[in-house]
């Protein structure tokens, strides 16, 4: 994955799969697999009880498809998190992702203790010293702003070498975003997310996301064509094109999710997408 990384143009897709269902993890997966680089699994709002990421890591990989695995530190300790770690080597990860995780209040799990042993950054240097590929997140436009740029250097020189750029409006707020981290001596590669909309399903799940910026008219544009699949895909396809024109942007992330019982639908778009933005 380094390796693609410094070719650039790499494309990842947020893992639409049911969870805890490991049919439609293959289905989605074999659905990808051919049409993007990776697939980024992490946790969502609407399901916090995941198959273990080590275990999902390994059951993408025998679907044929490269398992970039989030992991946060909501939910276990620093042990628990060291032994996720040595998994994840063993498992064969392309890369890791570290996040500090939502608070347990948001989400299905509101009942479950938080832990937050460690934050993103400490979660990131614990996972290069497993010799994991390490992404982390930035969210340019949530205060403190000026901060932003700051922090992705300290995460950096944690171990971070990839920052998905959250949701920031468009090719104009990521530009600027990845240029003022620059000026301050950061070298990772970015990663854009893209927002993959193909139904209002999907649109209600992507307007749910933290930090959320689209851009301007991005959203009632899908919604408004005569066919919502297909405009969101052409959507998506030209915004991940215009993202890869950016220097310092590596790749992008098709980002979002389906409603329940479309995730195969989903996944489907998504190839769609990468095969498009891959065939530029």
């Amino acid at each position: 994955m380094r390796e693609r990384l410094a070719a650039g143009r790499v494309v990842i897709a947020d893992f639409p799969a049911r969870a805890l269902d490991a049919e439609s993890l293959a289905a989605c997966a074999r659905t990808l697999a051919g049409s993007v680089d990776a697939v980024l699994a992490g946790d969502s709002g609407t399901a916090r009880v995941q198959l273990p990421p080590a275990y999902r890591a390994h059951l993408l990989r025998a679907a044929g498809i490269a398992p970039w695995m989030g992991v946060n530190a909501r939910d276990r300790n620093r042990v628990a998190l060291e032994g996720e770690a040595a998994a994840l080597a063993h498992a064969d990860t392309a890369g890791v992702h570290c996040v500090t995780g939502d608070h347990t209040g948001i989400g299905s799990r509101p009942d479950a203790a938080p832990v937050f042993d460690l934050d993103s950054t400490r979660l990131a240097a614990l996972m290069a010293a497993h010799g994991h590929l390490v992404s982390v997140a930035e969210a340019p436009l949530s205060p403190p702003v000026e901060a932003r740029p700051g922090r992705l250097l300290e995460k950096q020189r944690a171990g971070a070498e990839v920052c998905f750029v959250n949701h920031a409006g468009g090719p104009k707020p990521v530009r600027a975003f990845v240029e003022l981290a620059q000026d301050v001596g950061v070298t990772v590669g970015f990663i854009p997310c893209v927002p993959v909309i193909v139904d209002r399903d999907s649109a209600d799940l992507i307007r749910g996301f933290t930090s959320l910026a689209l851009p301007d008219g991005y959203l009632d544009g899908i919604l408004r064509a005569h066919d919502v699949r297909a405009g969101g895909i052409a959507a998506a396809s030209r915004l991940a094109l215009e993202f890869l024109e950016i220097p310092g942007v590596v790749g992008v992330d098709l980002s979002g999710g389906p409603g329940a019982g479309r995730e195969l639908e989903f996944a489907e778009a998504e190839a769609e997408i990468g095969a498009a933005v891959t065939a530029f």
